[in-house]
């Protein structure tokens, strides 16, 4: 089946920005020609796209198709510079899933370095977010899985460093006999969400294992540490994250000489790998310069 690219424009506007005013504005027509165009490609299809509200939201049918519409601007868009044509007006869309302690620490200079590009990130968990590539709502995804999802290639970046941390303070109030396991099952600990299990899988190779510690949940890589400043729990926090409050005594590891290595692997899809070209070598040069080698 065909697609008109100004039906496919319409609908990755509407989903992306979330109205069809914002959608008009953008795309310089009125929102009755994308009310117009969605419902034209919504009959062609047979069946909804959008549902529509504050902000609208694709149905699956809808996200699969506006994933489509991206794929296709990125490869036009590298087909166009390959043979030095004029490109279409606007940026090509780029979206990755990603885990958000990778987005904190070393993620940012690929987009910095991607001039032209626009970055639309999901974030999930690094063992879950290769299920995004499978189900063909991303082009590309940094992962702990290193086996290739089906259609995909895959890179080894290194592994991001985690370190058992927490404030003096903390420490000497819930082990001051040392990390034992009755004094981990007491001491609370911080949990970025319910996918999280880096600090039972610490827990599990340098305390004991099965130990469920009172938790915080805490979905954000900068209030991870903040917290564990603040003296509210302990976890695992990147090296990077923590360097400049370890060298300055304000946070300290639970164990010396304990830490978690997560090697992570960059997927994208096989089909857009030609295109992403200039994306994965800037992934590379970032990874090989923050992360941990294996």
């Amino acid at each position: 089946m065909r697609f008109d690219p100004n039906h496919l424009a319409a609908l990755s506007a509407v989903l992306r920005l979330g109205s069809f005013e914002a959608a008009a504005q953008t795309l310089l027509v009125t929102p009755s020609a994308i009310s117009q165009r969605i419902k034209a490609l919504e009959d062609r299809i047979g069946s909804s796209l959008v549902q529509r509200g504050s902000p609208c939201l694709g149905t699956e049918a809808g996200l699969r198709i506006a994933k489509h519409a991206e794929d296709v601007a990125l490869l036009e868009a590298a087909v166009s510079e390959d043979l030095r044509l004029t490109r279409a007006p606007g940026a090509s869309r780029l979206r990755v899933a990603i885990n958000a302690d990778s987005l904190a620490t070393w993620f940012i200079p690929v987009m910095a370095a991607c001039d032209g590009l626009l970055f639309d990130l999901v974030i999930d968990d690094q063992d879950h977010s290769a299920d995004w590539l499978r189900r063909g709502e991303v082009s590309a995804a940094v992962t702990a899985h290193a086996k290739p999802v089906t259609g995909c290639d895959a890179h080894p970046l290194g592994a991001l460093r985690y370190i058992a941390t927490a404030s003096p303070g903390f420490r000497e109030r819930w082990f001051v006999k040392g990390v034992t396991q009755e004094a981990a099952t007491r001491a609370p600990c911080l949990i970025f969400n319910a996918k999280d299990q880096l600090q039972a899988r610490w827990l599990g190779a340098h305390v004991g294992q099965g130990l469920a510690p009172p938790a915080h949940f805490l979905p954000s890589s900068q209030a991870f540490v903040d917290a564990a400043l603040a003296g509210v729990g302990w976890g695992m926090n990147p090296e990077q994250l923590i360097a400049p409050y370890l060298a300055a005594e304000q946070l300290c590891p639970l164990i010396p000489n304990t830490p978690l290595d997560i090697p992570l692997t960059w997927q994208v899809s096989r089909v857009l790998a030609p295109a992403l070209a200039d994306v994965t070598h800037a992934v590379l040069i970032s990874a090989r310069r923050h992360l941990t080698p294996i």
